[in-house]
């Protein structure tokens, strides 16, 4: 709908007024920012910064909370607090802080977007309409579309429509506007004004996100054009399997009417308008921006099941696993888009730890869904992780199952079967898989390099092995790891002075990875460097390899390469053996 520079543009004001989220805590500022020594709590202070700045803001919100007790003047612990509140959408609470900060002279977006939403939480559409209408902003978007949504909250439709054309004429922002527009007139049940919108017969073709198409496919709908809404839902979500797009397909078949739902009320509407904003700031804005808007959209309007879905996700981009994992939660399992949100948990599971509990889940929503695709292929994908190769092989066989007519998107699914069969020894299936990916998708650097090295460690095909791996190479010239199986293959075939070139490109190129820098010092010591690949065997080391790989490199440094390889083999396989660890 818009240019990165707008997104910037919108995410900047915020950004201005609000923390900014970081990967370390938060350094302590000055010591003239600190409340004044004897009357607050700076310690509860540092530490609700330190959880703001890693995105914890239900521990920031208490830690605050606790320093504010101390000295409710301080307006920098407001600030925090009212921050962290608004992040875990506790609106009317952040409100009451408002409220105060306000009371003692403060202002700022922050505090006009806690006031703006908790007027629109409590469908205050006059007090809305006063607040944007005498200069409390939140952004220039964000403040006419809003304050058009609380004149229809008002009953001012004539006025409301204007104020959505004004956001029309302005450029960049013209979808916005008829999009808007549309929604409210056919809140207002208007569906033939709401049509000229969305056919592009008022004012041209807009962009439409999802939510836009279902909102035309329901006026359709509502306008008794259920073949046309048939038409644009195959055109637009095509006829894969996918709950949300099924029922409402399924009702549409039937000869049902769909009901014009994407707003019930000015609330929803401007629950929209915070979605409307969240969708821009997830481009390039500070996650907790983007998570901020959509909270607050989710808390307008507790079924936008979109909204709940972004929530999660910005939390999980903050590395909020626990959070994620809540938001996803609140999707009920009655809701048709429940299995996205369940894989979405799972995977916050999954990074947060819990494995076992994450491939439970998958497991259940496999039970639930047996026919939908995407299931048993997340499922896979996570038993992989886990090496679990016998029952990601057989996830992966469910997921290719339910491909009636293989295409170029399904590749990677016979790529991930075939990563499975290699481990499992069974080479032949493993093969045909990785060329039925590569049939579908040519040139596929991941394909070309794994099938390429499997190859060359079987000692089957060698010149299409290497050229396999080469034309990975020039497909990916910046990527480590295939550079990396380049100068691997050139040591498991022998060819030592070849592999140092690309061994050390690789290095460079990835300068902790724990693999290529232990190959890197079996490449030096077999081209008789030795006390250079003994250092090397130290850095990789201190990566953290895995406690087989470390076990190897130690024995290296105290025995040598060439006497381990002794002890494991001297045949040519002893050095195919060598590169077990890549």
């Amino acid at each position: 709908m818009t240019s990165a520079l707008l997104r910037l543009t919108l995410a900047f004001g915020l950004a201005l007024a609000a923390p900014v989220a970081a990967e370390e805590p938060a350094a302590a500022p000055p010591a003239e920012l600190l409340p004044p020594p004897g009357k607050a709590d700076p310690g509860a202070y540092l530490a609700g910064r330190s959880a703001e700045a890693h995105g914890d803001f239900r521990a920031a919100a208490a830690w605050f909370a606790q320093a504010a007790a101390i000295d409710p003047d301080n307006m920098m612990i407001r600030d925090g607090a009212l921050f962290a509140n608004l992040n875990l959408g506790n609106v009317d609470e952040a409100a009451r802080i408002a409220r105060e900060m306000r009371g003692r002279g403060a202002g700022g977006q922050l505090v006009d977007f806690a006031l703006i939403a908790a007027d629109a939480l409590h469908e205050d559409y006059g007090a809305l309409d006063k607040a944007l209408s005498s200069g409390q902003a939140i952004g220039p978007l964000f403040d006419k579309l809003a304050l058009g949504w609380a004149r229809v909250g008002e009953g001012q439709m004539t006025e409301a429509l204007a104020t959505f054309d004004e956001v029309a004429k302005t450029r960049g922002f013209e979808s916005f506007g008829l999009y808007h527009k549309a929604l409210a007139l056919a809140l207002a049940g208007d569906y033939e004004g709401a049509n000229r919108i969305f056919s592009g017969e008022e004012a041209g073709v807009i962009d439409l996100s999802q939510r836009g198409v279902i909102a035309n496919i329901q006026v359709l709908s509502q306008l008794e054009r259920n073949a046309d809404a048939l038409a644009l839902l195959d055109r637009a979500f095509g006829t894969q399997p996918n709950p949300v797009i099924d029922a409402l397909r399924e009702q549409l078949q039937a000869g049902a009417p769909l009901a014009f739902d994407s707003v019930n009320s000015a609330r929803d509407g401007i629950a929209e308008v915070f979605f409307t904003i969240a969708t821009l700031l997830s481009a390039d804005a500070d996650p907790a921006l983007t998570l901020m808007n959509a909270r607050t959209a989710a808390v307008l309007r507790p079924d936008h099941t979109q909204a709940l879905l972004m929530s999660a996700g910005s939390l999980e981009a903050l590395q909020q696993y626990d959070l994620a994992v809540e938001a996803y939660g609140a999707i009920k399992p009655e809701d048709p888009a429940f299995y996205s949100a369940e894989i979405g948990r799972a995977d916050a599971l999954y990074a947060a730890g819990r494995k076992d509990a994450a491939i439970e889940a998958l497991q259940n929503l496999a039970r639930r869904h047996p026919d939908l695709l995407v299931v048993p292929a997340s499922l896979g994908d996570m038993l992989r992780r886990e090496e679990r190769w016998t029952d990601a092989l057989a996830a992966y066989d469910a997921a290719i199952g339910l491909v009636a007519e293989p295409r170029d998107q399904h590749w990677s699914l016979f790529f991930s079967r075939g990563i499975a069969e290699e481990r499992l020894g069974r080479y032949d299936a493993a093969d045909a898989d990785f060329r039925k990916a590569l049939s579908l998708n040519p040139g596929q650097p991941q394909v070309l390099n794994y099938l390429g090295y499997s190859l060359i460690e079987r000692r089957q095909n060698l010149d299409e092995a290497l050229a396999m791996i080469n034309e990975a190479v020039a497909a990916e010239p910046e990527a480590g790891y295939i550079i990396d199986s380049l100068a691997w293959a050139y040591f498991t075939l022998g060819r030592y002075e070849e592999a140092l070139a690309p061994m050390e490109q690789a290095s460079l190129l990835e300068p902790v990875d724990p693999t290529v820098t232990d190959h890197l010092g079996d490449v030096y010591w077999m081209n008789g460097r030795k006390r250079e690949a003994e250092f090397q065997w130290r850095r990789a080391l201190s990566f953290n390899p895995a406690e087989k790989d470390a076990t190897r490199i130690r024995k290296k440094l105290e025995l040598g390469l060439d006497a381990v390889l002794g002890e494991e083999d001297t045949s040519p396989d002893a050095v195919k053996a060598a590169g077990n660890g890549n």
